[in-house]
């Protein structure tokens, strides 16, 4: 192997390692932000001052309403929870989305319920591949899954659980 081609394959190689190490995966409101479809609840977590909570250590499992799913609330809801005066309720209302640590769609299918970060529980249903969430005022139907982050997962649910 001659000089030149040792070099230019170190360099490409160095380049290459460089590039990979300095990759650094996006948290769960960075991707959640990103993705575009949850312009809602990215608002939501700001007036609940739960945006640095998320973005920490973690891990989260995030269960992840769209900007549909909030659409589905009547009306004036999603404007009445995003008043200061109401940040408590909402904080409450988004804790409910939120389970300590990283829950993978295959381990989800096995539980019947999760204790969520606010300290209450939500049921799990799994029936002919379709997972539901939720409590005793509705069931929110699983749609995608197993979105990765740095520091946890999301898994992106069609309304709002209420508690």
């Amino acid at each position: 192997m001659t000089l030149n081609r040792l070099v230019a394959l170190v360099t490409m190689a160095a380049f290459a390692f460089s590039g990979a190490s300095m990759a650094v995966a996006d948290d769960l409101v960075d991707t959640a932000v990103k993705a575009g479809t949850f312009k809602t609840l990215a608002a939501a977590l700001g007036a609940a001052d739960l945006v640095e909570t998320l973005k920490g250590k973690g891990p989260f499992t995030v269960l992840a309403p769209s900007d549909e799913a909030f659409a589905k609330l009547p009306k004036g809801t999603v404007e009445d929870l995003l008043k200061p005066e109401n940040k408590e309720k909402l904080k409450a209302i988004l804790l409910l989305h939120v389970v300590p640590g990283s829950v993978m769609a295959a381990d989800v299918v096995k539980l019947k319920e999760a204790k969520t970060a606010g300290g209450k529980t939500i049921k799990i249903s799994a029936d002919g591949g379709v997972v539901k969430v939720g409590t005793e005022k509705g069931m929110s139907k699983v749609v995608k899954t197993d979105i990765k982050t740095d520091n946890g997962v999301i898994h992106v649910i069609d309304a709002v659980i209420l508690p």
